[in-house]
């Protein structure tokens, strides 16, 4: 028994956690004499294997920053929305991302494009990538900030770490020629090596419009227009559908 005891403390000091708790639980209701030496041995050792697994992927989730949860398992595929099922499906295997690939998902407001992508990126999280989740607007005037503190280059190179770069709701504010050069640097630093995901309720044909700017402008969309992934959803507001559901039922 006191050996046992240093074992877990030991367990507990090197921070095997998944190991500490499998042998304390073998312990305690004797599982361990029904196993083989090798069997307890790869019990233990999957045990701590998983346990770090689950602690990477929830820190993974936590520093992505998603606004909700979302995953691909909970997408509604029976609504009317454009929404192509073997696509989606094919978009959860991450290929666009191994592939250095960006992703737009574009439609009106509440047709679920920041649920789409929040879904694609906590996968992306359970496979070992570092994604980034951010509504546009509020990242560029984070940037700015930094830009103002000196800091602004820490901070890009932070974002040019990220397998996955969400930009959610582009479009929604304008983009002056402060905001317009940081978004160049964005592109420039992720094209080709990097995956970035944006969502917008504009159809990216008006993209030009927003950013402004021509020479910035082209310089942008050349890099990322045409070789994107793109998802268009239709059909009406999720949050609306939802609304006149529980009307009936008032």
């Amino acid at each position: 028994m006191e050996m046992n005891k240093e074992t877990l403390e030991k367990m507990q000091q090197m921070r095997l956690q998944g190991m500490y708790y499998a042998f304390k639980t073998s312990l305690e209701t004797l599982r361990m004499e029904s196993m083989t030496i090798d069997q307890f041995v790869s019990w233990l050792v999957n045990s701590e294997w998983d346990d770090r697994r689950n602690r990477a992927v929830e820190r993974a989730v936590k520093s992505a920053g998603f606004r909700y949860k979302a995953n691909v398992e909970e997408i509604d595929f029976s609504i009317e929305r454009g929404m192509d099922r073997n696509q989606i499906l094919r978009l959860a295997e991450l290929g666009f991302v191994k592939e250095h690939k960006d992703l737009f998902v574009t439609g009106s407001t509440g047709t679920g494009k920041s649920y789409l992508a929040t879904a694609l990126g906590y996968q992306a999280c359970l496979k070992g990538f570092k994604v980034m989740y951010a509504s546009t607007a509020r990242l560029m005037g984070q940037l700015k900030a930094a830009k103002a503190k000196g800091t602004i280059l820490l901070e890009l190179k932070k974002i040019e770490r990220m397998d996955m770069l969400i930009l959610d709701d582009f479009g929604i504010q304008p983009f002056d020629a402060q905001t317009r050069g940081l978004l160049l640097d964005i592109i420039e630093d992720r094209h080709g090596k990097k995956s970035t995901v944006i969502t917008s309720q504009v159809p990216v044909k008006d993209w030009y419009d927003i950013i402004g700017e021509k020479t910035i402008a082209d310089a942008i969309l050349d890099r990322i227009v045409h070789q994107a992934v793109r998802v268009e959803l239709t059909g009406d507001s999720l949050r609306k559908k939802n609304i006149k559901k529980e009307s009936v039922y008032l």
